[in-house]
């Protein structure tokens, strides 16, 4: 649905109204942003399928191993933090808007060790800090204050198809730039920015949204050189207004191979233009729910005031186990955990791809983190919701995430073939069976 489609309610003959005037057809109770959001996103319908079919192997769902959740951590946290009455009560209680000062400090400090920038103040980037319940609500809050119905934000195609929703549900465009194992295309990105200029559009790019870090759904990390030059494109196309880099690092922690790269947002050296959002969801727990961003001076004011207005603070209790996890030192052996765990399903994953697969003509790169790897069958098979392959999946048991849902509308062109495989909650003999049911749906398909 455009976001001019809003429909009338009825569709009876107006009559005229005893003053005469011509009537007017009577609209939609519901908004626009309703409209643009459109109806029940396709994610829910897949998971509705899981959930209806619990003998399907879902190789779709983006969740972390129920196994590898942080019982013992959050027992020994939650052990320490209510033997202490005056923290507790603390934790029970309303908090801020931008959240506790202490996790606050704790997570300025580790971002200051990882991004090996020594030369910043903990206490002043801390200020700069907010906390919420996950990321996704501070990707909202910031897209909201930048992005007025029809803008424009570049992102790698394939991309976060939440987000791509998110997006939409604001009435912004989000546009697809190529990429490749390296990550967005910045010789891309400039070709879409000089494109928009022609059009008379270059005043509606209002930001690039990457996933810098094993992306969602692809896998993939920007190179060093490539944040480099994102973080020059924004600052030399920033002619206008400001273009932002809306920098999502969810999946940082989650990696399994090589050396952290320091963030889009440490290049960024006076941290105007880059927002960095992460979160404990895919490292720690989901079920906490507790994601963190730094964000640029010019957006601060507006952010904070909005989620002001949503949420009055974001789950006090919350952040108080998080920072309590950090300050008695447990989070990191179970991100460590994580990475042992995911590391195997990994390989398993890539083993059993190459088998089943391969043979069929599938292409993949192996990712060096994060829970998903991106596959691309050969050309002619479409992958989509509505394909014969994806019904073929169905009988045979498994479900996948269609590459149609992780490419925006604009931009780059949706290839048919690609696929969305996750490794994160399936058992290692789930992604085995798994695997092998798709390349039979394949292979029935090709035959």
């Amino acid at each position: 649905m455009n976001a001019t489609d809003i429909e009338t309610e009825d569709s009876a003959e107006p009559t005229a109204s005893a003053s005469g005037e011509a009537p007017c057809a009577r609209r939609s109770p519901l908004s626009l942003r309703a409209a643009w959001a459109g109806g029940e996103a396709p994610i829910s319908r897949l998971m509705a399928r899981t959930l209806d079919r619990p003998e399907l192997i879902s190789l779709a769902a983006g969740f972390v191993d129920p196994n590898t959740l942080p019982v013992g951590p959050t027992l020994a946290a939650l052990k320490r933090l209510t033997a202490d009455e005056e923290r507790l009560r603390a934790a029970l209680q309303y908090g801020t808007t931008i959240g506790l000062s202490s996790l606050r400090r704790q997570l300025a400090e580790r971002l200051i060790a990882a991004d090996g920038r020594d030369d910043l103040d903990p206490d002043e980037l801390a200020g700069r800090m907010v906390l919420s319940a996950g990321s996704n609500p501070l990707l909202f809050l910031i897209s909201d204050a930048l992005l007025d119905p029809s803008d424009i934000v570049l992102c790698a195609a394939p991309s976060y198809f939440v987000y791509l929703g998110l997006a939409g549900g604001l009435g912004a465009r989000a546009v697809g730039v190529e990429s490749d194992d390296d990550g967005i295309v910045p010789e891309a990105v400039e070709d879409e920015l000089r494109r928009r200029n022609r059009l008379g559009e270059g005043s509606r790019v209002k930001a690039i949204y990457v996933t810098s870090y094993y992306d969602n759904p692809a896998g993939r990390s920007i190179s060093a050189r490539r944040r480099d030059q994102l973080i020059e494109i924004a600052r030399r196309w920033s002619r206008e207004q400001t273009i932002f880099l809306l920098e999502d690092a969810a999946y940082r922690e989650l990696r399994y191979e090589g050396d952290d790269e320091p963030s889009l947002w440490s290049r960024d050296s006076d941290g105007s233009r880059t927002a960095y959002v992460g979160t404990f969801s895919k490292s720690f727990s989901p079920g906490i729910r507790v994601g963190w961003a730094v964000l640029p001076p010019q957006l601060f004011g507006p952010v904070t005031s909005q989620k002001g207005h949503m949420d009055f603070g974001s789950p006090t209790f919350n952040q108080y186990l998080v920072d309590t996890v950090l300050r008695e030192g447990l989070y990191d052996p179970h991100v460590e955990t994580l990475r042992q765990s995911y590391r195997g399903k990994l390989d398993v994953m890539i083993e059993v791809v190459a088998e089943h697969l391969g043979p069929l003509g599938a292409r993949w790169s192996r990712p060096r983190g994060g829970l998903y790897l991106w596959v691309e069958l050969p050309e002619g098979i479409d992958t989509g919701l509505n394909s014969s392959l994806f019904q073929r999946a169905l009988d045979e048991g498994v479900l996948y995430i269609p590459g149609e849902l992780c490419y925006p509308s604009e931009g780059v062109q949706r290839p048919a073939g690609g696929l969305r495989l996750c490794f994160g909650i399936p058992s290692i003999r789930q992604i085995c069976d798994g695997v092998a049911a798709l390349g039979r749906a394949i292979k029935r398909e090709q035959a």
